[in-house]
């Protein structure tokens, strides 16, 4: 029993100090200038059904079909976007991919199509 005791409290002890010796990566120190990519016009694919369908239905398939979405408010009313780009060539190429895909899940009443894509303000 007592070295029972003793298997217990060394193996107890041995995993205490698991991953000492492997160093942190140290953060980046951040940029001081702003990119290029964020001053220059940036152009998304918006993503949208004829008839009233549910924002979560729609980016959780667009999510499912490897496609990052995101949901703006204009107007009151919610806009699906896809990207962004950083050519209007790279938004078309997306929108064909996209709508290559609504057709392959045989998706009807959904339009696609190419938009300057909102900047934070």
């Amino acid at each position: 029993m007592r070295k029972l005791a003793w298997v217990i409290a060394v193996l107890m002890l041995a995993g205490c100090g698991e991953g000492r010796d492997a160093q942190a990566p140290k953060p980046k120190p951040p940029a001081a200038s702003v990119p290029a990519a964020a001053t220059a016009p940036q152009w998304g694919v918006e993503v949208r059904g004829e008839t009233p369908q549910a924002v979560s239905d729609l980016t959780g398939w667009l999510i499912e079909h490897s496609f990052m979405s995101t949901v703006t408010k204009e107007g009151g009313k919610d806009r699906v976007l896809v990207g962004p780009f950083s050519s209007k060539a790279d938004a078309e190429a997306g929108q064909e991919k996209i709508t290559a895909a609504l057709v392959r899940a045989k998706k009807r009443n959904i339009e696609t199509q190419v938009v300057d894509f909102p900047t934070a303000q």
